[in-house]
């Protein structure tokens, strides 16, 4: 099984996958790496986010579906995709491969979540990109919400979140 992860920059996917990662219990692939792989071969081709190769969503799918085949373990994939036709992408190619497939999109309020990126030390260079990937966020939402289920985690913390998707997932 892939259990997605979606939503802004900041809303808590990477936190929250790792206590998921250990209550399911699963593995968390981080598929930012397949970007990190590409961009020595392909980098030169001009994209805004990696998630624009085909090559990244293409691997991504591979990458899962192999990881989920050799270790019969559950996925968690933290990664932010904003694009329809990405997302479609990917959960098609999931779904093609027999793999069972759960979404979520982590949501806080824009309040919150500003003070959550400008409190994430972790990476300070990301914090203008995150802030400014906000408006591409709100506008995904009219169709996030169709094709994941929406978790507010404005009030939450991530073991919450965590407990709010496995009771998801056994329903």
């Amino acid at each position: 099984m892939i259990i997605w992860l979606n939503g802004t920059y900041g809303a808590g996917k990477t936190t929250t996958s790792k206590v998921l990662a250990e209550t399911l219990p699963a593995r968390i692939f981080d598929s930012e790496h397949i970007g990190f792989l590409l961009r020595p071969i392909i980098g030169d081709i001009p994209c805004r986010d990696f998630k624009e190769w085909k090559p990244w969503r293409g691997l991504t799918i591979e990458t899962a579906r192999q990881v989920v085949e050799f270790t019969g373990d559950k996925l968690v994939i933290p990664q932010t995709v904003l694009q329809r036709e990405y997302w479609d992408e990917l959960r098609d190619g999931f779904v093609e491969h027999g793999i069972p497939f759960r979404a979520f999109t982590l949501h806080a309020k824009r309040e919150v979540w500003a003070q959550r990126v400008e409190d994430d030390r972790a990476l300070e260079d990301a914090m203008d990109w995150r802030l400014k990937h906000r408006l591409l966020y709100e506008e995904a939402m009219s169709w996030l919400v169709e094709k994941t289920t929406l978790i507010d985690t404005t009030d939450l913390t991530p073991e919450e979140t965590a407990k709010r998707i496995v009771a998801d997932l056994t329903e």
